[in-house]
């Protein structure tokens, strides 16, 4: 049905005349009257009948207004919505990533963000890399924060910052009052670490194999708050992000050095909501003065 012709009914029925009706929508009499004609044929029933000066719905014509009126009010507000989303006023944008990026890299970019587009919602996903990049493209997440490289060829990636991986031990280990260990030290090690299956996880234990490296992993964690919270709960260490360093003293390991590249990652060939694509640039601001501030 056209919206054109429910519009103009809601109006004779408001006003009371045509003529009345015809002023408030800026035409002539017999341009609405041509309408009005139009939409009882289109139903096939009158939907007006004379009284008076005026006009007075029929049965037909008050039913059509009563279910009109929530049709036109539902366009209306779906209409507001979308142009809203289109000027950044409001939206979701949906955002995965992981234990490093939803701790320390997204939360500080979403704040920034929200400042100025404060009807923007969040919804965050926390997963590994691989798990990430599987959501964006399913379309259950728009953005994807994760370690590179991406082999995906559904995905589009966009290098977001360089993450070095340091080892950090409780307050009270050993291993806290020395300024520099030598790769051997680490040997049987108890390590808190990340999950077997997760990028970070496979980055460190690369790393340690090739510098001829066991260390004992006694918990698996995902979250890096959790892995931290443990550390100084049971007097271990473990390799995090320097983001999450979190000031604590970072042991030296001499000639190891561990490193990753960070990456957004978006469905290649899908149009992103305008709200995804302005947080991606805020994101990459963000993330750029982070990893810039840890490297001081």
């Amino acid at each position: 049905m056209d919206l054109l012709l429910t519009r103009s009914l809601l109006a004779v029925a408001r006003e009371g005349t045509i003529g009345k009706a015809a002023k408030r929508l800026h035409i002539s009499q017999s341009a609405l009257s041509r309408r009005l004609q139009q939409l009882a044929e289109e139903l096939g029933t009158e939907i007006l009948s004379p009284q008076g000066r005026g006009v007075v719905l029929t049965e037909a014509g008050r039913l059509f207004v009563a279910e009109g009126t929530v049709l036109v009010d539902r366009f209306d507000r779906a209409k507001a919505e979308v142009r809203a989303l289109s000027r950044l006023e409001a939206g979701t944008v949906r955002v995965g990533g992981g234990a490093t990026a939803v701790s320390y890299l997204l939360p500080e970019a979403m704040a920034r963000f929200r400042k100025s587009h404060p009807r923007v919602r969040f919804r965050l996903e926390e997963a590994g890399s691989r798990e990430v990049e599987q959501a964006v493209i399913e379309d259950r997440v728009e953005l994807g924060v994760v370690t590179l490289p991406v082999y995906a060829k559904e995905l589009e990636v966009r290098p977001l910052a360089n993450d070095r991986i340091v080892l950090v031990a409780a307050a009270d280990h050993p291993l806290a009052k020395r300024k520099r260990v030598v790769p051997e030290d680490l040997a049987g090690l108890a390590i808190i670490g990340f999950e077997g299956e997760s990028a970070i996880r496979t980055l460190i234990d690369q790393a340690l194999r090739e510098a001829f490296v066991e260390v004992n992993v006694v918990m698996e964690v995902r979250s890096i708050a959790a892995i931290l919270r443990l550390v100084e709960s049971t007097g271990s260490c473990a390799f995090v992000s320097e983001l999450g360093a979190e000031g604590r003293p970072v042991i030296d390991v001499r000639g190891l050095r561990i490193e990753r590249e960070l990456g957004l990652v978006t469905r290649r060939g899908r149009p992103m909501s305008a709200a995804a694509r302005a947080f991606a640039e805020e994101l990459a601001k963000s993330a750029a003065g982070s990893t810039r501030r840890s490297a001081r």
